[in-house]
């Protein structure tokens, strides 16, 4: 969020270009358009479903260990 504001004051306040904000904050000169042409004043990606490639197959034991452990006594 502070990057975003930052963005901002650098293009409308002091007049920088695209270019120069990107090389100053270190990213992408899309991302500093993107973030002069919207209105947002935070961008978060958020992922539907956490794929799991390599737990995937032994989520269902794995599952079923845990329950199994959490129901035995503690020593």
């Amino acid at each position: 969020m502070e990057t975003i504001a930052r963005t901002r004051r650098e293009h409308f306040v002091k007049g920088q270009t695209i270019k120069e904000i990107a090389r100053d904050l270190k990213v992408s000169r899309n991302t500093v358009r993107k973030v002069l042409r919207s209105g947002e004043t935070s961008f978060e990606y958020e992922r539907a479903v956490q794929r799991r490639p390599k737990l995937g197959q032994w989520t269902n034991e794995l599952e079923r260990l845990l329950s199994a452990n959490a129901a035995k006594a503690s020593r």
